[in-house]
């Protein structure tokens, strides 16, 4: 098998590609032919040492192919079974072994691309929308990122639960895409002040929840820009980690709530994850969620995907195609 790996912490180019020995699976385990791989934040983290790990690591955490074989003990998938997963490393690559409980079906009538698209992405937003705060109609939401892959499924979703959207964008392209997506609201924050015109937008009361994926550069306006008793939600430090905070700082403002979740903690179990991806997977087969991929690379491009994604070029998933 092939697979991009890295030896050593660093820059797209610390990644290579290697050969490796074939697979095989062991007890309740599947040996999956990977057709495509998502690429996301998450992989630039472990790449760049902001996330250690023990190396040389094979990147990756999320894609979709084909069953080709299932060790001892396995009863719920057979050889041919189209399936997708999320949180399993090791992705970038030509064939995977996985467990056969963090598995799931791909529903018939959608593509292998736009179930890889779904995983990571789109069970995040599920969560993000639908575990963290109590929404309703009279509810407003700032969402960084909008046009982002997690940002459109995100700003669908809350629709969905009727509240009231405002997306971040930094141009009229993916001021667009947000639109699309179901904003409401947007806000140009490389011409704007987000706080400012999130208090406008509000008159003057703040939003419920903000949901930042930005990190560094986002946190102390997104604090800003809350309501009393509202939340931040903070998924993800595109732009850097967020220096320590006094939580003093919380009552200050409004008594808010903070915190810093990640999809693994919402499909610990098997019957989660499970439940999430059936309601993402059946609302894109039902046609209510649209999955945006914005480009793909062969698998050998991989340090192209890491630089399209850490420049903010993209707007929507970027796939690995091995």
């Amino acid at each position: 098998m092939k697979a991009i790996r890295i030896h050593q912490y660093g820059g797209p180019e610390a990644m290579q590609l290697d050969e490796l020995p074939p697979p095989t699976p062991g007890p309740w385990e599947v040996l999956i032919r990977v057709e495509a791989a998502g690429v996301n934040f998450l992989d630039i983290y472990q790449r760049s040492g902001a996330y250690k790990s023990d190396l040389p690591l094979v990147l990756g955490q999320e894609g979709a192919g084909t069953v080709e074989a299932v060790g001892p003990g396995v009863t719920d998938l057979s050889i041919g079974d189209r399936v997708g997963w999320v949180n399993i490393i090791g992705s970038y690559a030509t064939h995977l072994v996985a467990p056969a409980e963090r598995i799931v079906r791909i529903p018939d009538g959608i593509d292998t691309q736009t179930a890889t698209a779904a995983m990571l992405q789109g069970m995040t937003a599920h969560y993000l929308a639908y575990s963290m705060v109590q929404l309703g109609a009279d509810d407003a939401c700032l969402v960084h990122a909008a046009a982002g892959g997690v940002g459109q499924l995100l700003c669908q979703m809350l629709k969905m639960r009727g509240s009231r959207v405002i997306g971040t964008v930094s141009t009229e392209e993916k001021a667009r895409v947000a639109r699309a997506a179901g904003a409401d609201e947007i806000i140009f924050y490389t011409r704007d002040d987000f706080e400012a015109e999130t208090k406008r937008l509000t008159n003057g009361r703040g939003v419920t929840v903000v949901y930042d994926s930005v990190g560094k550069d986002t946190f102390d306006k997104s604090l800003n820009s809350l309501r009393l008793r509202g939340s931040l939600v903070l998924f993800g430090q595109s732009s850097g980690a967020v220096a320590p905070v006094d939580p003093q700082v919380l009552n200050v403002k409004g008594s808010l709530w903070l915190t810093r979740p990640t999809l693994a903690h919402y499909v610990a179990t098997n019957e989660e994850l499970r439940s999430r991806a059936d309601d993402v997977l059946g609302w894109i087969a039902a046609g209510k969620l649209r999955v945006a991929v914005d480009r793909t690379y062969p698998l050998n491009q991989a340090a192209d995907a890491h630089r399209a994604l850490a420049g903010r070029e993209t707007m929507g998933k970027v796939l690995l195609i091995p």
